[in-house]
């Protein structure tokens, strides 16, 4: 496969084309070899078969898988959200204004919402289509960028996508949703459905490898913002510390990585830094930041075997960084010098790897 260009970190792909290099056809005639022709003069005469994907078709896998993998994650915090809400009924602590800080577009959400509560908030991340990073944006940004691919996808991964959107539109047009938690369970599941869609019917080429990469670093970026958010915004008084208030929020971030059961097989009790630790460094739950990154790395590595350049990749080479990074870190050295500080580093670092697919797969030649 030759990829010829990886463009730009636009939230929406051009729309893609995927072109087929044929092999040079021969007539029956010549097809009829001598016996005196050698092995060698045969295998010369047939050229080898190549296809070639255009820098579009890889930018716009790359952004579906993101933009699915978005969707599903502000699924999960709204759930977890509306979900603290009622196992707060005294309002100790604001959930949703940490939540709209998860996106980190708060300067958006004040300029259309006058307050953050259950409704504003919900309709801002699920609904708003002024919103590029909403659901609904991302998940019709994700369909348009499926849509432009489709030869290189399954069928299946693009009908079950279609069928996402779809549904989410439909719940868009009512003002109020009846039952929030019912619906954002259903989103989780279908986008659960869809991820085990595209691993089962797609084989593992350059496309699987670009939507597993989009799909890994984004979901590395919003374990990280919840837990960043989360850790500075949801006691509001240092005496609730290890309180049932204290357990009952840390609990609600496992849950918004689907984490807590596999959290508690693992430790009985909650604890702070066995939380953080979870999130960051287990090297064995999937929406772990250790494990996103190595996944990612994996994957860039198989993209990376393709080209015929023999050059070494920056973005390659930026995971393999992080990995060794994550994998010598200790949560003691996390939490003492600040879960701030450390967490925006780790976004940093997150950036340049995207903006680093960009740069290495611009005018790169990849053969299959």
């Amino acid at each position: 496969m030759n990829i010829d260009q990886l463009a730009g970190t636009s939230m929406t792909a051009e729309r893609a084309v995927v072109t087929r290099r044929n092999p040079t056809r021969t007539s029956a005639a010549s097809q009829r070899v001598s016996s005196t022709v050698n092995s060698t003069s045969r295998r010369t005469s047939v050229p080898k078969r190549k296809k070639t994907m255009l820098s579009r078709v890889a930018e716009s896998i790359y952004w579906m898988g993101r933009q699915v993998e978005r969707a599903e994650n502000l699924a999960r915090f709204l759930e977890v959200t509306h979900n603290l809400s009622l196992d707060d009924p005294f309002n100790v602590t604001n959930s949703w204004t940490p939540l709209i800080q998860v996106t980190a577009d708060v300067e958006h959400f004040e300029t259309n919402y006058d307050v953050a509560n259950a409704q504003t908030v919900t309709r801002f991340i699920a609904f708003d289509e002024t919103y590029p990073n909403s659901m609904l944006s991302s998940l019709r940004s994700a369909r348009a960028n499926a849509r432009g691919v489709r030869e290189s996808l399954s069928s299946e991964v693009y009908e079950q996508l279609n069928d996402f959107y779809h549904f989410v539109l439909n719940a868009s047009r009512n003002p109020i949703i009846d039952s929030p938690n019912e619906f954002f369970d259903d989103v989780r599941r279908i986008a659960i459905q869809w991820a085990g869609v595209l691993d089962n019917t797609m084989p593992r080429d350059l496309g699987w490898h670009f939507a597993n990469v989009g799909r890994l670093i984004e979901r590395a970026d919003k374990t990280s913002r919840i837990l960043d958010v989360k850790y500075f915004n949801l006691l509001p008084r240092i005496q609730d510390v290890g309180t049932s208030v204290d357990d009952l929020q840390w609990s609600a971030l496992l849950l918004a990585i689907s984490g807590f059961e596999a959290y508690r097989r693992e430790h009985h009790l909650i604890d702070i830094e066995k939380v953080v630790e979870f999130f960051l460094l287990n090297k064995i739950f999937p929406r772990s930041i250790l494990f996103c990154v190595n996944g990612a790395d994996d994957s860039l590595k198989q993209i990376q075997a393709f080209s015929t350049s023999g050059k070494p990749r920056q973005s390659q080479e930026n995971t393999a960084s992080l990995v060794r990074r994550l994998e010598q870190t200790e949560v003691s050295e996390v939490l003492g010098a600040g879960m701030h500080l450390f967490i925006d580093q780790l976004q940093i670092r997150l950036n340049e790897i995207g903006e680093s697919i960009n740069l290495d797969y611009l005018n790169s030649r990849i053969d299959e």
